[in-house]
């Protein structure tokens, strides 16, 4: 990922709190094949490994997991919060003209080589880890063994899981750290005042960065 030193996350906790609230990643393949990449939920353990452990699975279908089990390297995509930047938001704007639009966003890529496994117990275990995290907020959570049995041991031999040891973590965080104190200002009011929620979020973590500053 191209990330300019001013741009470039490197505090751990932080890159660990946003793939800790990622609700769908994307992991992306390159073998004889050619290239791959699905759209999945994954659990994050921070405590597993030197650099984390991620675990997840793959419809047995999918092709993709055949890559992991020769050991192609995996990369791993966590898109956070992004929000257009209209050169209007710049004062710059009216001084001199030399603006141009630009994209504010966070992003995490993780790399590594993962462990494929279609033992049932460990499957188990791990779509009701899963399954528990995204219900957790829900007032009246839906647990794996309120399925039938039976019915979960279908769906669990229609699977093939994985445990991905991260190698490798790249965070970048362009919030406009490259323009002028004025031009962030002018961005951050501009994004604050749209009616887009996601743009709200963008104004609220470059205020972050102001307070940590």
């Amino acid at each position: 990922m191209y990330t300019p030193s001013y741009f470039k996350e490197a505090d751990v906790a932080s890159l660990h709190t946003q793939i800790e609230g990622a609700r769908l990643a994307i992991l992306v393949t390159c073998d004889a094949s050619g290239l791959q990449a699905s759209h999945l939920p994954l659990l994050f353990r921070p405590e597993e490994g030197e650099h984390a452990t991620l675990y997840g699975h793959f419809a047995k279908a999918n092709p993709q997991w055949k890559a992991l089990k020769n050991g192609a390297e995996v990369m791993v995509i966590f898109p956070g919060a992004d929000a257009y930047i209209s050169p209007s938001f710049y004062p710059a704007k009216a001084e001199h003209g030399k603006v141009v639009p630009t994209w504010n966003y966070l992003a995490i890529h993780a790399y590594g080589r993962a462990e494929v496994f279609t033992d049932h117990q460990r499957l188990l275990a791990l779509v009701s880890a899963l399954t528990d995290k995204h219900e957790s907020r829900r007032p009246t959570p839906w647990a794996v063994a309120d399925a039938p049995a039976d019915y979960i041991e279908k769906m669990l031999s229609a699977i093939v899981g994985f445990a991905l040891s991260i190698t490798r973590l790249e965070g970048k965080r362009k919030l406009n750290q490259n323009r002028s104190a004025e031009d962030a200002a002018g961005v951050r009011d501009g994004l604050t005042a749209s009616g887009d929620a996601n743009d709200r979020h963008v104004a609220h973590l470059m205020s972050q960065g102001d307070s940590d500053a």
